[in-house]
């Protein structure tokens, strides 16, 4: 009796794909992906959205793909900075007066640097030198050329209104950076430490404890922005000019 033959194995199966994204190359990325996944991480509110670690996972690429797109960290940061100041400009409307103009880029630069806590904390303190941050300044200077300044005038109340914002937002930006117990004790000082003082050390503060207690940060910043304007009208009136 003959034996039966043994039957052959079969090859295996091809496995299923991986759920997991795929690791791409630096040559697949853009520098559009790369500003687009960095703008994703700056906006879900993390101090440390500029990690080439947390770009790569978002990437679904290899970390050090970002290099071969931009110098460094700080040339990416700079770019996507940038980015975040064109979304303020297309916030302006057209065919304002120049007080509401600043009023406009003011309220414009609070939103987004709220939006983007980590970049505009960030930048508080630089320039991008480029495209949509030149078109800043030009708005600016145009705003305090038609109140009236000119020449060396004009440059300093540009850099007064441009720095103070920057001040302005990038304080903002890095209270909204912090844990919501730290936030939660820093708002509530004002309603219970500075209430508790004794009036006899301090009379200025317990004079005035309730309103401490009411003022909101937006108020405070509506009262700077508005100090901003009317720095600019009392220069115009000193010098005797008028705007257009």
């Amino acid at each position: 009796m003959t034996k039966p033959p043994t039957p052959r194995a079969t090859a295996p199966a091809d496995k299923p794909p991986g759920r997991g994204r795929s690791r791409r190359s630096g040559s697949e990325l853009t520098p559009e992906a790369i500003v687009q996944a960095s703008l994703r991480i700056a906006a879900r509110g993390s101090a440390n959205a500029f990690t080439v670690r947390r770009l790569g996972e978002e990437l679904g690429a290899d970390p050090t793909a970002v290099y071969r797109h931009f110098r460094d960290k700080d040339e990416l940061l700079l770019e996507v900075a940038d980015r975040t100041l064109g979304e303020v400009l297309d916030s302006i409307p057209e065919g304002l007066g120049w007080q509401d103009r600043i009023r406009a880029l003011a309220d414009g630069s609070l939103a987004v640097a709220l939006k983007y806590p980590a970049v505009a904390s960030t930048m508080a303190s630089r320039t991008t030198r480029r495209a949509n941050e030149f078109r800043v300044v030009e708005l600016i200077l145009g705003a305090v050329t038609e109140a009236g300044l000119s020449g060396a005038e004009a440059a300093v109340h540009y850099r007064m209104v441009g720095d103070s914002l920057l001040a302005l937002v990038g304080q903002r930006a890095a209270f909204r950076l912090f844990s919501p117990t730290v936030r939660a004790a820093d708002e509530s000082s004002w309603t219970h430490e500075y209430r508790l003082l004794d009036p006899e050390h301090f009379p200025q503060i317990t004079a005035v404890a309730d309103e401490l207690a009411a003022v909101t940060l937006d108020a405070v910043f509506r009262a700077r922005v508005e100090s901003l304007i009317t720095a600019i009208e009392r220069r115009v009136t000193e010098l005797g000019v008028g705007g257009e």
